[in-house]
């Protein structure tokens, strides 16, 4: 199962989309996929028409009262589940640390899931936590929507200098400009700049739209909701070059557990 982590530590960034359509994308080509909602506003959650599920806090879930499997959901699409965001999820990174090695419970947790999905998306929240630790532990590719705005360029470089100073070098790590207007001119001057700072940097680059904004009002992924849609073209693009830049790398279900991450 490979596990990929749509994360910014800034909100409004367009993270939600963007886990929704890939996931969708994702089980469109036939993958078993699962999209996990960390997120307490449940965003995701919404998109898909799902709902908490009783006794899927945090605390219960790290406890081990519950497993993933039985909070499981069908999104209503083939091949794709929803494992609904619950509002305890505020308090997720205090219930880790109240656990042994507390930065590998995601991982642990994980674990339940492998032999259902060979796809897991996780839809995280904004911040700098415990979680957000936990979850670029257990991933193998992260996306990470930017703004085209000078903080969130000063916060990539602090996420890949964390993730070099863990020594997390099998992460593919994999940013990409959300909202962007090519109309205002410091957007494009950015662009330009930016992909000589950050070779890294996807070329897709998603628009400001007012059609990306309703997909939360029609509560449906762009794909499903508008196939034909200029901005239905643009994840499916997306998701064609986060596919070419992964396709080498094993699938977890094949290979052995890097030591610097997957150690737990």
């Amino acid at each position: 199962m490979r596990i990929y982590a749509v994360t910014n530590i800034k909100g409004g960034v367009g993270k939600t989309t963007t886990a929704v359509n890939l996931a969708y994308l994702c089980a469109a080509g036939g993958q078993s996929t699962l999209l996990w909602d960390l997120d307490p506003q449940g965003g995701a959650t919404y998109a898909l028409r799902g709902e908490a599920q009783p006794g899927g806090s945090a605390r219960k879930l790290l406890s081990g009262a519950r497993e993933l499997p039985e909070l499981v959901l069908s999104s209503g699409y083939a091949h794709l589940d929803l494992l609904p965001a619950d509002f305890s999820y505020r308090n997720f990174a205090i219930h880790l640390a109240a656990r042994r090695h507390p930065t590998e419970r995601l991982l642990r947790m994980s674990r339940t899931l492998r032999e259902l999905y060979g796809a897991l998306f996780l839809d995280c929240p904004g911040g700098m936590s415990l979680l957000t630790e936990n979850v670029l532990r257990a991933s193998d590719v992260v996306i990470v929507p930017l703004l085209p705005a000078p903080l969130s360029l000063r916060m990539l470089e602090e996420l890949r200098g964390f993730l070099e100073h863990e020594g997390w070098t099998d992460l593919t790590l994999l940013p990409f400009f959300s909202m962007v207007d090519r109309r205002r001119r410091l957007h494009r001057e950015l662009l330009a700049s930016a992909r000589t700072q950050f070779p890294e940097l996807l070329a897709t680059e998603i628009p400001d739209w007012s059609e990306i904004e309703r997909m939360s009002v029609r509560r449906a992924p762009l794909p499903a909701l508008a196939p034909r849609s200029e901005a239905a073209r643009l994840y499916r693009q997306l998701w064609d070059e986060i596919g070419s830049r992964t396709r080498g790398a094993q699938s977890l279900c094949d290979a052995p557990e890097p030591a610097q991450r997957h150690s737990a």
